[in-house]
């Protein structure tokens, strides 16, 4: 009956865990032979015979015969009486096999025998998922949320092994409660105390190009490549993607009809905003379509400093450096490049007021300049630092900081 339990024991966990068949043969019999080395000495004149599919297990030990009076090593030798007592046959020199039974063993070997075996168990299914999840790195796997934590989430997976998904990888609007599903891709793995430590993100910049390639079949063909991705988790991504294929318009393809293909990646990044940007070796053209929705003027740049000068139209500022500077920021990332936004002022656009400097000029000084007629910034401007000294009883240092003040208004 204890071989039984035994057996019955590593076959269950065979089941789960998928262990395979010359694995658990060679556990099981690297356990007994211990016990058997533990109990005679030595265990290599024990032949064990495990069947699987049966769920039972035989060792029988192997001894020669030797003359009464002459046995040397009672692991290895039986005498000839005992032999006898075997089978009446046996002579001399002839080899004695016979059956071992666990049960004789006692209580403390056989429970000895069961720690080891639970022990082996855990090493290898310490050891399963670890290569298992290993070999999953970067790949999207999901789970079911089974405690909720401050700081982490602990997510099983369907065979029932614990996954981490930490604060700090989850989207700052997620919200899970038990028995959620989760989708996340597999970050990192280590080992932590000899345990095997799933880690899960679903703000790294891999998680957001796996659900593309789930979502986009052309991506996932290999038909459109995705050339970088940067991302503010929930917030804001931008993914460069290029076509080999002429025919193939590699954003629209993205996109999809009324947004139809990004809306399920959106939806599941929590509204995450993500611009599709057709990526170009042209740096200059690249840059450009990084900073959309922004429609730039022109470009100034310096490869040695990986600087970029981008030029646009006032009223396109606000939306190249996006809430927070969260647009350019993004751009910067993308291109590789340090984005500066720059406000392009034509000769033939309209002034602006002195009142608007309010907060830069000290509001008895733009009074003072009124009084000589000057009630814009290029009236000030269009008039010589010597005039403007003459014709007002302001200080030289006040007349310079205003020039200075006025001049960056159209830089």
């Amino acid at each position: 009956m204890e071989n039984v339990n035994l057996i019955d024991t590593f076959a269950e966990f065979k089941e789960l865990k998928n262990i395979d068949r010359a694995t658990m043969m060679s556990v099981l019999e690297e356990v007994f032979r211990s016990v058997l080395a533990r109990q005679y000495g030595t265990a290599e004149n024990f032949d064990i015979i495990i069947n699987i599919d049966k769920g039972d297990f035989e060792m029988w030990r192997n001894r020669e015969v030797v003359e009464d009076g002459e046995l040397e090593d009672p692991a290895t030798q039986i005498t000839l009486t005992e032999a006898k007592k075997i089978d009446s046959d046996y002579e001399v020199g002839e080899e004695v096999t016979d059956e071992v039974k666990l049960i004789d063993f006692g209580r403390r070997a056989i429970l000895n025998l069961r720690q080891n075996l639970a022990s082996k168990i855990l090493e290898l299914e310490k050891d399963y998922i670890y290569s298992k999840y290993k070999d999953k790195i970067g790949e999207i796997v999901t789970g079911e949320v089974y405690q909720v934590w401050k700081k982490e989430i602990l997510v099983i997976d369907d065979e029932g092994n614990e996954l981490i998904l930490p604060k700090q990888e989850q989207i700052p609007s997620d919200y899970f409660r038990k028995g959620d599903n989760v989708r996340a891709v597999v970050y990192k793995v280590e080992l932590r105390n000899n345990n095997p430590l799933i880690i899960l993100s679903r703000t790294s910049p891999v998680f957001l190009e796996r659900l593309f390639e789930l979502e986009i079949p052309e991506i996932f063909d290999g038909l459109i490549t995705i050339k970088k991705i940067v991302r503010v988790p929930g917030e804001r991504a931008k993914v460069a993607v290029e076509s080999y294929d002429e025919r193939i318009d590699p954003v629209g393809a993205c996109v999809g009809m009324k947004g139809s293909r990004i809306h399920g990646i959106v939806r599941e990044l929590r509204n995450e905003n993500i611009d599709v940007i057709n990526y170009s070796s042209n740096l200059q053209l690249f840059i450009k379509r990084s900073l959309n929705p922004a429609k730039i003027t022109s470009i100034k740049i310096n490869e040695e400093t990986k600087k970029a000068e981008v030029y646009l139209k006032p009223e396109e500022v606000s939306l190249a450096i996006g809430k927070g500077g969260l647009n350019i920021r993004l751009a910067s990332q993308l291109t590789g490049y340090e984005i500066d936004v720059f406000r392009e002022i034509d000769k033939d656009d309209e002034d602006v007021n002195l009142d608007e400097f309010v907060d830069e000029i000290e509001s008895w000084v733009i009074d003072e300049l009124k009084s000589i007629g000057c009630d814009t910034a290029k009236n000030v401007l269009n008039m010589s630092r010597s005039d403007l000294i003459k014709r007002t009883d302001l200080e030289e240092e006040t007349i310079d900081e205003v020039i200075k003040v006025l001049k960056a208004e159209f830089e």
